[in-house]
């Protein structure tokens, strides 16, 4: 399924500061020298986008922007044929007429633009709604695995340049999350 790149990036702004969170927030862990430190990693990103919750998530989004694109979509169409019905009447209209013709349209646009910044405000408060949760629980289960392998840090694979397969815990994140290890048990399907 295809996402939009303002909702990739949005995600992967949050998986980043979730990271960094869980990072900051877990203890320190003191070596004695000539003792190595276990790293792994994490597509946090992959790893919400693609557990069952996420998927929901992301059907909810796409069925909620397309319908607000289609409204979008519909009023952007009038206004155009509007302005297109002013240009053929610019010559035979008054000006006054033809002024308060383009001042119309006008504030139709600005109406448009409006709508169009609410519609955005509520995608992205609908986004964090939705994904917020399975963030936490992906989080969860990160910890737990990395705790469970004594694995001392977890990086965002999306902040390396390089990375060993073997040291990489999406797929078991997957996998843990939609097998019910995502907390209390599976999240509730969104709201509509």
């Amino acid at each position: 399924m295809a996402t939009s790149p303002r909702f990739r990036f949005f995600v992967r702004g949050l998986s980043a500061l979730a990271v960094s969170f869980a990072l900051a927030s877990s203890p320190k862990v003191a070596h004695a020298e000539g003792s190595s430190s276990r790293i792994g990693v994490v597509d946090v990103q992959r790893a919400v986008a693609q557990t069952e919750d996420g998927l929901r998530a992301q059907a909810t989004l796409k069925k909620l922007f397309e319908s607000r694109q289609q409204q979008l979509d519909a009023k952007q169409k009038d206004l155009q044929r509007q302005k297109e019905e002013i240009d053929k009447q610019s010559r035979v209209l008054s000006k006054e007429a033809l002024q308060k013709r383009v001042d119309e349209w006008q504030k139709q646009m600005i109406d448009l633009q409006q709508i169009f910044l609410e519609y955005n405000k509520e995608l992205e408060k609908k986004q964090k709604e939705l994904t917020e949760p399975v963030i936490e629980k992906v989080m969860a289960i990160i910890k737990r695995l990395a705790t469970s392998e004594n694995i001392d840090i977890v990086i965002d694979k999306n902040t390396t340049a390089y990375v060993r397969s073997d040291l990489d815990l999406t797929d078991r994140a997957i996998q843990a999350y939609n097998s019910g290890g995502g907390g209390a048990g599976p999240a509730a399907p969104p709201k509509k």
